[in-house]
């Protein structure tokens, strides 16, 4: 019987985290920040949340990001709000990708919602 250990599925968390930051890089991503979610959530062991500033911008990034996850092995990679949205969500299994105009950023504050205060509570 071979076991997996934890150690081999974070270097896997790891690589599909830096194809996601690289991509959000290459296009020239705001503000690109990766909260550790696992044990918090459950439906995702990690979230990067990154800026756009226009609805072009995002709308490519959303784009570039889902076509190298597929190169990636990724399978199943789901895009909602793509196409002129304050807010794009990219569905990486394990890892979810946000993706904002300025102003939603600031309106929906994601990082303060899972950041380090959840942590604090309870």
């Amino acid at each position: 019987m071979v076991r997996r250990s934890r150690k081999t599925e974070l270097s896997a968390l790891d690589r599909l985290e830096a194809v996601i930051v690289g991509s959000l890089g290459d296009d020239k991503a705001d503000n690109v920040v990766t909260l550790d979610l696992a044990g918090k959530a459950s439906f995702c062991d990690r979230m990067v949340i990154a800026t756009g500033l226009a609805d072009r911008q995002i709308t490519a990034m959303a784009e570039h990001l889902s076509e190298k996850l597929h190169k990636a092995g990724l399978k199943r990679v789901q895009v909602e709000g793509a196409g002129g949205a304050d807010w794009v969500l990219i569905d990486a299994g394990d890892i979810v990708v946000h993706l904002f105009k300025p102003e939603a950023r600031a309106m929906y504050a994601l990082e303060k919602m899972w950041g380090a205060e959840l942590d604090e509570v309870g």
